[in-house]
């Protein structure tokens, strides 16, 4: 298992990348997105990923400042070293229902890389909500949050279910930021966390509508939306839904379900499954 890293929640800055690590962010984040410039991109990132040692750096990713940790969080490597490779057909298609006003929530929010960037795009009168279980995750999202000048961004530290109660947490011990009511690590270890329905959280939350919901929960996205689409009104329906492609895992198919509520698909890349609603 590897070593647990401590939150640091000094100013931001203090970890400005330099010397070997600010270089081979530099080569990193300048790699093609071929064949070959991922190899080279991957091969550096590892190699920086042990130069640091558990320590993290603080940047500019997908325009927003983060204190990003790669050694054990695949997302933060990814934000931190090859943004541009950070999901870019899944942004572009967030980005087509940015608007002033829009409201997005994120399920599965990790650092924050995702509900940052759709602040970047919207307005001042939006509301995004990011979720988070994972208490040391969930730190660092409260502290990426705070580095950027958004008041439409809340985090909610809780898991999202099919009910309101205790619920346990799998834990990935080479991944903090996949956690999961379904796919056991043994070597991971578990945590009690409170869940609550995905429809619960809307209604305290004061969401009548949802323009985009993104949804990476590690193989239990269908125990969230199967009993959000039997019991929510149509009205909170998404109008765009990204998933992540956890299908082996699924007890309910969406990719059946979904279009029988009125979705089509619209994406589908490596990680992730883009659903429209017509």
């Amino acid at each position: 298992m590897q070593k647990s890293i401590v939150n640091d929640l000094s100013a931001f800055g203090r970890h400005a990348p330099h010397g070997l690590a600010q270089a081979i962010l530099e080569i990193t984040r300048a790699c093609p997105a071929t064949w070959g410039g991922a190899r080279r991109a991957f091969f550096l990132r590892a190699l920086a990923v042990k130069l640091l040692n558990g320590r993290p750096l603080d940047v500019e990713s997908l325009g927003v400042r983060m204190r990003l940790y790669p050694a054990n969080n695949t997302c933060e490597k990814r934000l931190l070293f090859t943004p541009h490779y950070f999901d870019p057909a899944e942004r572009a298609l967030l980005a087509q229902v940015a608007s002033d006003d829009m409201h997005f929530v994120d399920i599965g929010a990790s650092a924050g890389g995702y509900a940052l960037f759709m602040a970047g795009l919207a307005g001042a009168r939006a509301k995004i909500l990011a979720v988070e279980p994972n208490p040391v995750i969930f730190e660092r999202l409260i502290y990426n949050i705070g580095q950027n000048p958004f008041a439409t961004v809340k985090a909610l530290e809780c898991a999202v279910a099919d009910r309101e109660g205790e619920i346990t947490l799998f834990l990935d011990a080479r991944n903090q930021g996949r956690t999961s009511v379904r796919i056991s690590d043994a070597a991971g270890g578990t945590l009690k966390v409170h869940a609550r329905t995905l429809k619960d959280i809307l209604a305290s939350e004061g969401y009548a509508r949802m323009d985009a919901l993104k949804i990476d929960v590690a193989g239990a996205e269908d125990v969230i939306l199967e009993p959000f689409f039997r019991q929510a009104s149509p009205d909170l329906w998404p109008r765009l839904i990204l998933c992540a492609r956890s299908n082996t895992a699924w007890s309910v198919d969406l990719e059946r379900m979904l279009p029988a509520y009125g979705y089509r698909e619209v994406l589908r890349s490596r990680e992730n499954i883009g659903w429209q609603r017509a």
